[in-house]
């Protein structure tokens, strides 16, 4: 008789985890009464990496935590900075909240287009960008606003987009 469980065989975290990953996140589980309640910050740590999560890391990022790999995927899926698909070395943001749309985010967002030669959720065949919406950047007095990577650039207008990517090697 065979016994069906939802348990997965333990993964060697060592050979898919760096060790200081695996450090860190020991690290921040130590902030916790519970280990899964640093799995954000646990995400976080091995995204700096290679810019994302994929399906390995996140099998062993579970097994640190002592949960399952679906929970994990709920916290990395609830929080959109998190990418479960490989990025461009520089992420866009474009807020697309109501005030960013009245001052003029639609038409921004289609200058941003036009001159990556990508839609949103697309990445630059060379790798360099990676342009998504987000619903609100809290900047709303500066609208039209954006983030690339950690910057926060308010006020953007079409005739400044090469300028403001030009920064971005």
């Amino acid at each position: 008789m065979m016994i069906l469980t939802d348990k997965k065989p333990r993964v060697n975290v060592e050979g898919i985890l760096t060790a200081e990953e695996i450090h860190e996140i020991e690290h921040h589980i130590g902030h916790y009464p519970y280990p899964r309640a640093a799995s954000l910050d646990a995400l976080k740590c091995v995204q700096r990496r290679n810019g994302w999560v994929d399906d390995a890391q996140m099998n062993a990022i579970a097994q640190l935590l002592s949960m399952s790999v679906a929970d994990l995927e709920g916290v990395a899926t609830f929080y959109n900075r998190i990418y479960r698909h490989p990025v461009g070395r520089h992420v866009i943001l474009l807020c697309d909240s109501i005030a960013c749309f009245l001052m003029g985010a639609e038409t921004l967002a289609e200058a941003f287009q036009r001159e990556l030669g990508i839609q949103y959720g697309q990445t630059t065949p060379d790798g360099r960008f990676t342009l998504l919406p987000i619903c609100c950047l809290g900047n709303c007095d500066k609208g039209p606003t954006l983030m690339i990577d950690e910057d926060t650039h308010g006020l953007v207008e079409v005739t400044s987009i090469k300028q403001l990517l030009e920064k971005y090697v």
